[in-house]
């Protein structure tokens, strides 16, 4: 569920020790790390609440490729007792229903800033400090910057030729929508078997009229 939340102030004046990019699973760490450690720290998101690639991948069918238990947080054996994973590959709502609940249990979202984008980042030599700003034109300074944005922060759109004059709908996993997409009685091409179409292409087959797979490689999969 999206968090809505007024913006922290961000005059020129905010003052941290490290400004933490990303609030997804590294991000959500790395703040509970440093605030152990007594750092000052704020987190930027782009999205609307924690969780990182799992805010963004609800496609139909969306789960693990990994066994569950390899999402746990192993800093606190309170809250792994604390959480019962539902399936050994757990589906997506699950795995952000537990970034929620971490978020939750150690108050972290008080840290982050939704919604906002890094737009820039620079280093001055004469104050051997990072000034961060973001998209809203706030700026802040930081002695260190952390990048949790991984690998997946963004979805890269294919560079097919025609892609651009398609008169149908376009989708991309790594960027579904958050409301229910309908695909009943529509013709439906999925290209690439990777594990975000291994997962979603039984389910939208319920849906679509003619399904069609376009698969460069073979993939094996659990």
């Amino acid at each position: 569920m999206a968090v809505s939340q007024p913006h922290p102030s961000n005059s020129p004046s905010d003052h941290f020790d490290v400004v933490v990019v990303g609030a997804g699973f590294a991000g959500m760490y790395q703040l509970h790390r440093l605030r152990q450690r007594g750092f000052s720290a704020r987190v930027y998101e782009q999205g609307g609440d924690v969780g990182g690639t799992w805010y963004w991948n609800r496609y139909p069918g969306a789960r693990c490729d990994v066994e569950s238990m390899q999402y746990s947080y192993s800093f606190s054996d309170e809250l792994q007792q604390q959480w019962d994973w539902s399936e050994r590959y757990a589906p997506q709502p699950e795995i952000l229903a537990y970034a929620g609940h971490v978020a939750d249990r150690f108050g972290l979202r008080r840290d982050i800033q939704f919604n906002t984008r890094v737009g820039s980042v620079l280093f001055d030599e004469a104050t051997q400090r990072w000034t961060v700003t973001t998209s809203d034109g706030a700026r802040v300074t930081a002695q260190y910057v952390i990048l949790a944005t991984g690998c997946l922060s963004n979805a890269r759109m294919p560079e097919i030729d025609g892609l651009d004059r398609f008169e149908g709908q376009i989708y991309h996993t790594g960027n579904w929508p958050h409301a229910p997409v309908d695909f009943t009685g529509l013709r439906v091409g999925v290209i690439g078997t990777g594990s975000s179409a291994i997962q979603s292409i039984p389910i939208i087959a319920e849906q679509a009229s003619r399904l069609t797979v376009f698969q460069r490689t073979a993939n094996f999969s659990v």
